[in-house]
C-alpha cells in the first residue's frame, strides 16, 4: 500500500508518496482568489494531467468550481472578460482545514465565501475532498455544498459546477467519452453518469486521463454535461435549466474523479462507478 504524506499550509496542500520530494497533487486555496487544484501528476509520476490558465480560457485552472448567473452575478470569468467584469463576484476562501493522512488516503476541506460585485456575501462553499492513492490509480472524492446567504436564483446556463482542464493541444488529439458511449461534441450537453477524457501528456509516450463521476444522490441526477472544444468537462446542472436556494438552505452534491494511464478504458470506469455511486 501507498503511504502519503501532506504539507499543509493556511492557503496550500501538497501531498507526497512516502519517499518522494515531489507532490503528486497541490490544493491551491490563497486569500481573496479561487481555489483549485493543480497540478494532478499522473499515477506512475510521468506528465501532469492538469492545466493552469490556458491562453484560451485564463480563467480555467485545473480543477475548480464555478458557476453562472446567481442572481445574475458570474462566479467564472474573475472579472478578465472585458464585457462582464463589473458582474462578476469574488472568491474568498478560510484558511484550510480538517487536513489529515491515514495510510494511502488523505482529507482536506477548503471553505469559502463567494460574494457578488459590490463585496456582499451571497453564499458559503463547501468543498471536502478525499485522496485516495491506489498506486496505478486514484480516486479524488469531493462532497460540494453551497448554502445561501439570501434567497438565490441560478440560472439557466451552457455550463456551471466542478469543471476539469486537462493540457488538451488540438494538433494531439484526445478523447472524451461518457458512459453513454457518445464522444467528444456528440456527447456535448447529454445526460450521463459518468465522463472520461484522456489526451496525449508531455512526457509520456502514451496517453494518460481522468474520468469525472456523477452520484445518484445529486440533484438532477444524472446530470448534462458540458464537453468543450478543448475537452474541459463539468456536469451541470444549470443545463437543465434554472434552480433555486433559499435563504439559509443547503444543497449537496458529490463527485469522484478516477485519475489513470493509458487511453480511457470504459470496463474499469463502469467498475469505479459502481463502487462509487454504491
Amino acid at each position: 500500500m501507498t503511504e502519503l504524506k501532506q504539507r499543509v499550509t493556511p492557503d496550500r496542500v501538497e501531498i507526497f508518496r512516502s519517499g518522494q520530494q515531489d507532490p503528486i497533487l497541490i490544493q491551491q486555496a490563497r486569500a481573496d482568489t479561487r481555489a483549485y487544484i493543480h497540478p494532478i501528476v499522473a499515477p506512475d509520476g510521468n506528465g501532469i494531467l492538469t492545466e493552469d490558465t490556458p491562453s484560451h480560457h485564463p480563467w480555467q485552472h485545473g480543477l475548480y468550481v464555478g458557476l453562472n448567473e446567481v442572481n445574475g452575478v458570474g462566479f467564472w470569468t474573475e472579472g478578465l472578460q472585458e464585457r462582464r467584469k463589473d458582474q462578476d463576484g469574488t472568491f474568498h476562501p478560510e484558511p484550510i482545514s480538517n487536513a489529515g493522512v491515514h495510510n494511502n488516503t488523505t482529507t482536506w476541506t477548503v471553505t469559502s465565501e463567494w460574494r457578488d460585485p459590490d463585496g456582499a456575501p451571497m453564499l458559503t462553499e463547501i468543498q471536502a475532498w478525499t485522496f485516495n492513492d491506489q498506486g496505478d490509480t486514484y480516486d479524488i472524492d469531493i462532497t460540494w455544498s453551497l448554502t445561501a446567504f439570501c434567497d438565490l436564483t441560478f440560472g439557466e446556463y451552457a455550463y456551471g459546477g466542478l469543471f476539469l482542464r486537462m493540457p488538451y493541444k488540438r494538433d494531439l488529439g484526445g478523447e472524451a467519452i461518457n458512459s453513454e458511449g457518445q464522444t467528444n461534441r456528440d456527447a456535448e450537453g447529454q445526460r450521463a453518469q459518468w465522463v472520461s477524457v484522456s489526451i496525449p501528456i508531455e512526457g509520456r509516450a502514451d496517453w494518460a486521463g481522468i474520468a469525472m463521476m456523477d452520484h445518484p444522490s445529486n440533484p438532477e441526477y444524472p446530470n448534462p454535461w458540458r464537453v468543450d472544444g478543448q475537452l474541459g468537462i463539468v456536469p451541470s446542472r444549470c443545463i437543465a435549466g434554472p434552480w433555486m436556494l433559499a435563504r439559509g438552505e443547503t444543497t449537496a452534491s458529490r463527485y469522484r474523479l478516477f485519475v489513470f494511464c493509458g487511453r480511457t478504458d470504459t470496463s474499469r470506469v463502469e467498475e469505479n462507478w459502481a463502487n462509487f455511486s454504491a
